[in-house]
């Protein structure tokens, strides 16, 4: 358990670019400029393997990537659905208020009044913002995560407040 916590997910590599060895990445991160500060990451479950980032572009919401060593399609295409790890110590550092998603995954939610909502269960990101998977082991809530709609999350006592509009956990 405790080596799946000091890494995590940042993205998944979706596709080939061209013929040269570039990869598509779907990236798992609110800011996608993070991938220029990037150096190596890891794949899938070998956490013991580094690979070395040699180039970095964006096409719309998708990373372009040159990874060392890959330099043909054939090459690139092995790495086709693999998700890109990176390792906590050598990631960028977040500003205040922010959270890596592996950190909030599993805290429980509650409305502000102290009604139990569900578990954290997944982040889903999209351009505009991420939207929390708050499950309460029958039903999935969709709530946006935005200041208005969660405002706070508590790190420490594992513990997220939202303030639901009407309809939103119905």
């Amino acid at each position: 358990m405790e080596e799946k916590l000091s890494y995590f997910k940042i993205g998944q590599i979706v596709n080939t670019q061209g013929l040269k060895g570039e990869v598509r990445v779907y990236p798992y991160t609110s800011d996608i400029d993070r991938f220029d500060e990037l150096e190596k990451f890891y794949l899938d479950k070998d956490l013991k393997i580094p690979y070395e980032v040699e180039k970095v572009r964006y096409k719309a919401q998708m990373v372009i990537m040159k990874i060392k060593g890959i330099d043909h399609i054939d090459d690139a295409e092995k790495l086709k659905t693999k998700y890109m790890y990176v390792d906590r110590e050598n990631s960028k550092s977040l500003e205040e208020e922010e959270f890596f998603v592996a950190d909030i995954l599993g805290i429980e939610a509650y409305t502000i009044d102290g009604k139990y909502v569900g578990v954290l269960k997944d982040v889903l990101q999209y351009s505009a913002n991420d939207v929390y998977v708050i499950d309460d082991g029958e039903k999935e809530y969709m709530i946006p995560a935005i200041l208005k709609f969660v405002p706070e999350i508590n790190l420490e006592d594992r513990k997220m407040i939202i303030d639901p509009i009407k309809g939103m956990l119905d």
